[in-house]
C-alpha cells in the first residue's frame, strides 16, 4: 500500500515546485535529423521544422532543484524528450497529450550537471533536434538522511520505521513537506502514520501491528527538496524489509515470569527477575532495539559510575537508557520469586540464550507490574503512544494510505 503522506515520493510521485526561477530558452531549431540545416537556412522552410525551447537555457548555472524543466515545441510537435544526469541516469517527465510541451516530474538533484535532448516534427514533417546542457545549485545547507530498518532485514510486527536527519526541521511547513515526500508501500495494506520524534527524526509505524510477512517498500524522496531556507535534500532514499512472525513476550514483574508466544501460542515461559525497589523496570509497550551476544554492563553508562560492571551474555535491548533482558547466572536462584536486578529482565543462561537467538528486532516485548512507567523516546517506543496521539504527532495531522506494494 501507498502511504503517501498525503503526497508521495516513491516510484511516480511528484513533488510541486515551490519557485520558477526566470530562465532563458534554448533556441529552437539546430540540426535537422537527416544532418540539414535548420530553419532559415539553405535546405529547409522555416514553415516546415518545429522550432524547439527548453528551459533552463544551455550553461545555465544555480539552478533551483524545484524548477521543473520544459520543453515547448512552435510549429510542430516533440517526439521525444530525455532528461539525463550522472552516468547516464535518467529523470522523469511528462508529454503533453498534444505533444506540444513536456515537463519533468519531481524535483532535481542539487549539485548536478543536467542534459535536456528534445526530437521535433515539424509541420511538414522534418525533424529537428535540441539540447540543453545546465547545473542545479549547491545548497547552503544540505539535508542529509539515514533510515532504519536496514536494508533486506527481517524485522518483528512492532518495529516502525526511522529516517534520521543530518539538520533540524522545526517548521510545520518543512515538517510537512518531508512528509508529502515520503511513500510506503505494503504487500498488505495497512493504516499507518508518521509521528515526528524530535526536529531530527520521524517515524513511522501501523495503527496495529504489521502483518506477519508484511513486505514494506520505503521511499523518501527528499533529493532537491527544499525544507528550509536555503536547505535542500541532497538524496533519495529507498528502503526495503519484510515483517517477520509474531513474536510478543509479555513480562509480569510480580509473578516473574516471562510468557513468549508465536502467533499468538505460546511457546516458552521463563523465570525472571527485574528490578530491586529503587532500581525498578520500566512497565510498557517496548520492542528489542538490538541483540549483542557478550557485552559489559557498566553503572558508568547509567551515571552511577563504580555500582558494578559485570560482563553478560544473550543481551536484547529493550531501551536506550540500558534495560536488557539478559543472562545473569548470578541471580538464579531469586529467577521465578523475587526482584533483585538493577532493572534488566535475568533469565537463567539457558533461558537467555533461547531468547536471544529467538528474537528479531522490532519483537513486542511488554513489561507489566512495575511503578516506572516506560518514557517515549528511550528507544524507538512508537508503542508508548496511543494511536490518536501518535497521528497527532504528524505535521499533516491524519493518517496516510495508498496502493499496495506492486
Amino acid at each position: 500500500m501507498v502511504l503517501r503522506g498525503r503526497a508521495g515520493a516513491a516510484g511516480a510521485a511528484i513533488i510541486a515546485a515551490v519557485a520558477i526561477a526566470a530562465a532563458g530558452c534554448s533556441s529552437g531549431g539546430g540540426k535537422d535529423a537527416d544532418g540539414g540545416e535548420g530553419p532559415g537556412k539553405e535546405g529547409g522552410k522555416a514553415e516546415d521544422a518545429a522550432r524547439l525551447a527548453i528551459t533552463p537555457a544551455t550553461g545555465t548555472s544555480q539552478v533551483a532543484p524545484d524548477q521543473p524543466v520544459t520543453v515547448k515545441a512552435d510549429h510542430g510537435k516533440l517526439t521525444g524528450v530525455t532528461l539525463t544526469y550522472g552516468k547516464n541516469l535518467k529523470a522523469e517527465g511528462t508529454l503533453a497529450p498534444d505533444g506540444g510541451s513536456w515537463k519533468s516530474t519531481g524535483n532535481l538533484r542539487p549539485s548536478t550537471k543536467y542534459t535536456v535532448t528534445a526530437q521535433g516534427s515539424g509541420e511538414g514533417g522534418k525533424q529537428v533536434t535540441a539540447t540543453s546542457t545546465f547545473t542545479t545549485l549547491t545548497p547552503r545547507v544540505k539535508l542529509e538522511t539515514g533510515m532504519s530498518p536496514l536494508e533486506g532485514e527481517t524485522v518483528g510486527v512492532g518495529m516502525p520505521v526511522q529516517l534520521l536527519l543530518s539538520k533540524p526541521v522545526a517548521t510545520k511547513a518543512g515538517r510537512a513537506a518531508v512528509e508529502r515526500a515520503l511513500e510506503v508501500r505494503m504487500s498488505r495494506p495497512v493504516e499507518g502514520a508518521w509521528y515526528w520524534i524530535s526536529d531530527q527524526e520521524v517515524d513511522f509505524r501501523p495503527r496495529e501491528y504489521w502483518p506477519s510477512g508484511e513486505k514494506v517498500r520505503v521511499v523518501a524522496r527528499l533529493g532537491g527538496l527544499k525544507v528550509g531556507d536555503g536547505m535542500y535534500g541532497m538524496k533519495d532514499r529507498v528502503l526495503t524489509f519484510t515483517v517477520g512472525p509474531k513474536h510478543v513476550t509479555t513480562i509480569n514483574a510480580k509473578t516473574h515470569r516471562a510468557t513468549v508466544t508465536n502467533g499468538g501460542s505460546t511457546v516458552r515461559t521463563m523465570k525472571v527477575s527485574l528490578g530491586k525497589p529503587g532500581d525498578d523496570s520500566y512497565t510498557g509497550v517496548m520492542i528489542a532495539q538490538e541483540k549483542a551476544a557478550k557485552m559489559v554492563m557498566d553503572s558508568a553508562t547509567t551515571g552511577d559510575p563504580g555500582a558494578y560492571r559485570i560482563p553478560t551474555q544473550w543481551n536484547v535491548r529493550m531501551t536506550y537508557s540500558g534495560t536488557f533482558v539478559h543472562a545473569a547466572p548470578w541471580s538464579t536462584g531469586a529467577q521465578g520469586n523475587s526482584n533483585v536486578s538493577h532493572g534488566c529482565v535475568n533469565a537463567s543462561p539457558d533461558d537467555a540464550k533461547w531468547f536471544f537467538n529467538f528474537t528479531n528486532r522490532g519483537d513486542v516485548i511488554e513489561v507489566t507490574g512495575t511503578s516506572r512507567k516506560l518514557r517515549f523516546g528511550n528507544g524507538p517506543t512508537p508503542w508508548a503512544k496511543s494511536w490518536d496521539e501518535w497521528v497527532q504527532g504528524s505535521a499533516l495531522g491524519a493518517p496516510v494510505t495508498g496502493a499496495p506494494l506492486n
